[in-house]
């Protein structure tokens, strides 16, 4: 079986604006790069039950969302989370891409997924946006595996250089997932130290100082690989952020392109065995486009090794 890649022209028509950093262009250089490959299945996203978007998020929040798409020209509905009238179809088929990558892996349809998908999702809280995200992407996956499919140990990698404040914050109250985050700290959006443990103990983070080299993540992704081993997750999700690239104008770390092939196989390494190869990726932040889509195109190769 194969990896597939989720993918879909709205993302593409969600305009942010001149000079925004989360921009079209991040997914179309990922998408020229993977497109001339021929070891890819390629799928579109389904649409997300409604009762999972009400698992993840409050009705209040999912209203309110509903109602903010502008018919004309660009809204904020923060400081930096922008949405214009394309932008609705965008937000929706994101999070719909995890629902068709799980149908196709529950369905051996294909083995793993990738959802090359924006907007973002991992700073999507409950009750709001913010960070370029409406919708915690992984959290609606994680809700979509425990509902239909009965997953009762659910791990969420996100190794996005921001910690992801909206994936923890729909996670916690789960005892079915973990929740891993390695990132900047202190750095935007605040929070993600020892100290966020999640309701039932469920949460791992690893805050690390700007100017992390390579080898300093990588030696302190070994608390991640001893989490995940200990914990034997039976699904794996990745909120995969590549914004921890050295080249990144977001962030500080010192990554480079091949460090995100390391990281993913060295993850599937350790919970293969306990997933049965089971992995649904999800695309979140990634800001200089040259190195956005080597990292990505490394990290998929380490998925398709593990077909």
């Amino acid at each position: 079986m194969k990896t597939v890649i989720i993918n879909s022209e709205s993302y593409e028509k969600h305009i942010t604006g001149d000079g925004h950093p989360e921009q079209p262009k991040r997914v179309v250089v990922i998408k020229e790069k993977l497109k001339k490959r021929n070891d890819l299945i390629w799928k579109k996203p389904d649409l997300v039950p409604k009762n999972i978007l009400a698992m993840t998020h409050s009705k209040e929040y999912i209203d309110n969302l509903n109602s903010s798409f502008p018919q004309k020209g660009l809204r904020f509905l923060d400081g930096d989370t922008v949405v214009s009238p394309a932008s609705k179809k965008a937000v929706f088929e994101a999070a719909g891409s995890t629902i068709r990558a799980i149908d196709g892996i529950e369905k051996n349809e294909f083995k793993n997924a990738f959802c090359l998908t924006r907007p973002p999702g991992h700073h999507a809280e409950k009750n709001k946006a913010m960070g370029f995200c409406c919708i915690s992407n992984a959290g609606v996956a994680m809700n979509y595996l425990i509902s239909k499919y009965k997953y009762k140990k659910i791990a969420c990698v996100d190794f996005d250089v921001h910690w992801g404040n909206g994936n923890y914050n729909v996670m916690r109250g789960s005892k079915n997932s973990l929740y891993i985050s390695t990132h900047q700290y202190p750095f935007y959006p605040g929070g993600g130290t020892d100290k966020d443990k999640g309701d039932f103990n469920n949460s791992l983070n690893i805050p690390l100082p700007a100017g992390t080299t390579s080898e300093q993540y990588l030696n302190a992704y070994d608390r991640v690989l001893d989490r995940l081993i200990e914990y034997k997750p039976d699904f794996l999700l990745f909120s995969a952020g590549f914004d921890a690239h050295k080249n990144d104008p977001l962030a500080q770390f010192q990554l480079c392109s091949k460090d995100f092939y390391e990281i993913t196989k060295r993850t599937l390494s350790a919970t293969n065995k306990f997933t049965n190869g089971k992995v649904v990726s999800i695309l979140e932040g990634g800001y200089d486009l040259n190195a956005l889509a080597e990292s990505a195109n490394e990290h998929v190769n380490a998925l398709v090794e593990f077909n």
